[in-house]
């Protein structure tokens, strides 16, 4: 499904319709460059799954999670590579069933991404205006 939007609140609305998707085990790759909103949008598939914590970049921090409906990991391998990801244990971390993951850079540590994944892409066309594409 590809979609466009050109606010905040079509984004918001994206997030929420597909956060409705989202099971216990899913694993979500978030795929775009720098600045296309894969944070943003994360921030609000969350906070439609009742995450009621600040959910910001984990760029610096490589992992955070979150308590809502499911547990949440949420991944940046921006700096990061593969044999980085094994050595602080991630591995084992996206070993897990019992939570619901978002990736961002997962072509950083591809091989330890499970391959049944969504995938949501999203292309940056202007200030305002973001393409997704979600693959499920």
């Amino acid at each position: 499904m590809k979609k466009r939007v050109t606010t905040l609140a079509e984004t918001a609305l994206l997030a929420d319709n597909f956060a409705k998707t989202i099971k216990k085990g899913d694993v979500v790759v978030l795929n775009g460059d720098l600045g296309a909103g894969k944070t943003t949008f994360t921030q609000h598939v969350l906070r439609a799954l009742g995450v009621k914590d600040i959910v910001n970049s984990p760029t610096f921090a490589i992992l955070k999670s979150y308590k809502g409906k499911f547990l949440f990991e949420h991944i940046d391998a921006y700096r990061i590579n593969l044999d980085e990801a094994i050595e602080i244990g991630l591995d084992e971390v996206l070993s897990k069933k019992d939570r619901v993951f978002f990736i961002e850079w997962a072509q950083n540590i591809e091989p330890l991404v499970p391959r049944k994944r969504k995938v949501v892409n999203i292309k940056y066309i202007n200030e305002t205006t973001r393409e997704f594409e979600i693959n499920e």
